[in-house]
């Protein structure tokens, strides 16, 4: 019963609880039935039988680690089916293949939820060596090239209350100061792009670029990405123009018109 006298609908705490558990499993990775109770704060026996159900319906499957699980290929197929139909993914999906095929590498088009960037789409490109499919997959705003040019076009309120809250470092490569990112943001919105270098994943760089509503507001990120010895120093330039170029005809495809 709740505080009213009204009683408690369990089946949509469950679903909450279910959703809780993907999406920690998400972020956490592989864990075991105790991590995610500790995590939740929910008793093992209420994550063991939700796991158990989403493992049913194909959304979990146990990693070869037996105790741990991990999110299924049920998922990946949900997260490429909201892509597939989302009228932004559409409209850019022409671009984005013709870009792939152009530069030879993965162009993924990315938007931003929080804290975090998802990616909605992704081309590949003919490269030999390729990075994994990022559809559906969620990835930190200050080490990834989409992140970066979302805070940068954010109010310089909400991006300050960002770097706030103490930026985690994935790799040697991470920028973890504030000031010193905030320096390479104002760079982003002079240059048109943004970039990153090994900040995320040792080994991979990107580029984006911006999408903008018709109204001119930065609503997604196309990014091309690639291993550092094909996107470096030497190659961002030219990469950069392709990528901006794919932006600005996405836009347009959304109705924004650039004035001049």
């Amino acid at each position: 019963m709740t505080s009213t006298g009204r009683p408690r609908d369990t089946s949509v705490q469950s679903v909450g609880r279910a959703v809780s558990i993907l999406q920690s499993l998400s972020r956490r990775g592989p864990s075991g039935v105790t991590e995610l109770a500790e995590a939740l704060g929910l008793h093992k026996a209420t994550v063991f039988r939700l796991l158990a159900t989403l493992e049913s319906r194909g959304l979990v499957e146990q990693d070869a680690e037996r105790g741990r699980y991990r999110l299924g290929f049920g998922m990946v197929e949900l997260a490429a089916g909201a892509g597939r139909q989302s009228d932004l993914s559409l409209l850019s999906r022409p671009v984005c293949r013709e870009l792939a095929a152009e530069v030879g590498e993965t162009v993924n088009l990315a938007i931003h939820d929080g804290l975090e960037v998802i990616t909605i789409d992704q081309e590949m490109g003919g490269a030999t060596i390729s990075s994994v499919d990022w559809v559906g997959k969620r990835s930190p705003l200050h080490a990834t090239a989409a992140g970066k040019l979302f805070l940068a076009h954010m109010p310089e309120e909400q991006a300050d209350e960002v770097l706030g809250r103490g930026l985690l470092r994935y790799t040697p490569h991470t920028i973890t100061e504030p000031a010193l990112l905030k320096a390479e943001l104002r760079t982003v919105r002079e240059r048109g792009y943004a970039t990153t270098s090994q900040e995320h994943e040792i080994g991979l760089a990107a580029i984006a670029a911006p999408v903008r509503s018709p109204d001119g507001q930065v609503v997604a990120a196309v990014t091309v990405s690639g291993p550092t010895f094909r996107v470096n120093e030497h190659t961002v330039p030219a990469l950069a123009e392709r990528v901006r170029e794919a932006g600005a005809r996405i836009s347009w495809r959304r109705g924004h018109h650039k004035n001049g």
